[in-house]
């Protein structure tokens, strides 16, 4: 017996997924992912926002399976902040683009864009320095 027939089979591609068009370089941006060790992220906002540090505000950015995190590490900053920080979420849609590499040379490079949601909380001091 032979297999039925299928689809017909699509050039194999390396699809290399890209970064957003533009994210901002702010020393207070947290950009949380899901490779990094979420203590180290956790700790890494902690020492933004000690007293003393001079920064009285941060954002903590998550997009895509992130969204989560950044709302865990939101919360927990807020529970050891003894009431000293507020927080402001949004939410948002943002466009990513993905470039399918064909192994071959004889075929072009496709680009395909798809959107995955993102969430953007703003962790501020609210007391005294």
């Amino acid at each position: 017996m032979s297999d039925p027939p299928g689809p017909p089979s699509e050039p194999e591609c390396a699809l290399r997924r890209r970064l957003p068009r533009r994210l901002p370089r702010r020393r207070t941006d947290i950009y949380v992912n899901m490779k990094t060790d979420f203590k180290a992220q956790l700790s890494r906002c902690q020492k933004l926002l000690a007293p003393g540090s001079g920064v009285r505000e941060i954002c903590v950015h998550g997009l895509g399976l992130a969204i989560n995190r950044a709302i865990n590490i939101a919360l927990q900053l807020e529970a050891t902040g003894a009431g000293a920080l507020r927080l402001d979420a949004q939410t948002s849609t943002v466009e990513l683009a993905d470039a399918a590499e064909p192994q071959t040379d004889t075929d072009e490079a496709a680009l395909r864009t798809r959107n995955n949601s993102a969430i953007h909380i703003r962790v501020c001091r609210v007391g005294p320095e």
